[in-house]
């Protein structure tokens, strides 16, 4: 959003750097004029911010093939732009890990903090957090830092934009397991980002309750929907928020149920138990 530049700048300066072929680049601009970005990237101006999912919808379509369907690339790289690539060979290990399992459809890269170098446990996509250093199969991936191949894309869809902010990870994590595709943590891949609170958002309570309604009528079967829903409920009670930030989540809560959600796709039964067998089944 142009607000960044100096990071900006460092995180393409990590990318330029990565051992092996060239990462072609795109830069998103979600309503600004983007300038002074090194020579060879390119640059895609939006008239207004789209969100979060809207905006790397249009990178994911700069990829596309020209005149055709498909990409013409094999993975692409998510990266949110006050990140910045610890390794020089995190593109490397993305390549060999996708050569190396072809079932592999998403890898969520660890995110650490630039200074004390910890993960925090949101960023580690699976219940049992404690241990940010271990790699993992998961069930969803992490938005700001994530490689997926562009298979996925042709067969389950992209990001849903009426998401905006929040959840949508998920979304596209739970199509592309009912599709018969793998997700991996892998706590070698790591992109440095400062430690932040996900309600730093104006916006973020009523998003993350408005996306979490959206989320289970889009991809649940009917029986979990309520389960799910209720379990999420009593978390956010558990947690004790602010009268305020409870306002707006209820608000969210109701906007979830009475606005579109999009085509609804239940999962397959099996992709329950698949989900359950990896540690998360899709009620929490």
């Amino acid at each position: 959003m142009g607000n960044r530049p100096a990071e900006l700048a460092a995180l393409l300066d990590s990318v330029a750097r990565q051992d092996g072929d060239a990462v072609e680049v795109v830069v998103v601009g979600q309503g600004v004029e983007l300038t002074g970005l090194p020579e060879g990237v390119r640059t895609i101006e939006l008239p207004e911010n789209l969100g979060i999912p809207g905006g790397r919808n249009v990178g994911i379509e700069a990829f596309g093939r020209d005149g055709g369907d498909g990409y013409d690339v094999d993975v692409l790289l998510f990266l949110d732009d006050d990140g910045l690539l610890e390794r020089t060979d995190t593109a490397e290990l993305c390549r060999r890990a996708f050569a190396e399992d072809p079932e592999l459809g998403i890898i969520s890269f660890r995110i650490a903090d630039p200074d004390t170098g910890a993960t925090q446990r949101r960023h580690v996509p699976r219940l049992r957090a404690s241990d940010p250093l271990r790699s993992s199969r998961v069930t969803t991936f992490l938005g700001g830092a994530n490689a997926v191949r562009t298979s996925v894309f042709e067969q389950v869809g992209g990001l849903p934009d009426e998401f905006f902010y929040a959840h949508e990870e998920t979304d596209l994590a739970w199509r592309a397991l009912d599709a018969g595709w793998l997700i991996d943590y892998r706590a070698d891949m790591v992109l440095l980002h400062p430690t932040t609170a996900p309600s730093r958002h104006a916006v973020y309570h009523r998003m993350v309750a408005r996306n979490r309604v959206w989320l289970a009528r889009r991809n649940l079967p009917a029986p979990l929907v309520p389960v799910y829903l209720g379990v999420w409920l009593l978390l956010t009670l558990l947690r004790r928020p602010s009268v305020p930030a409870l306002k707006a989540w209820f608000g969210g809560f109701r906007e979830g149920w009475t606005t579109p959600c999009g085509p609804r796709r239940p999962m397959k039964w099996r992709t329950v138990w698949r989900l359950t067998r990896l540690g998360r089944p899709p009620v929490i």
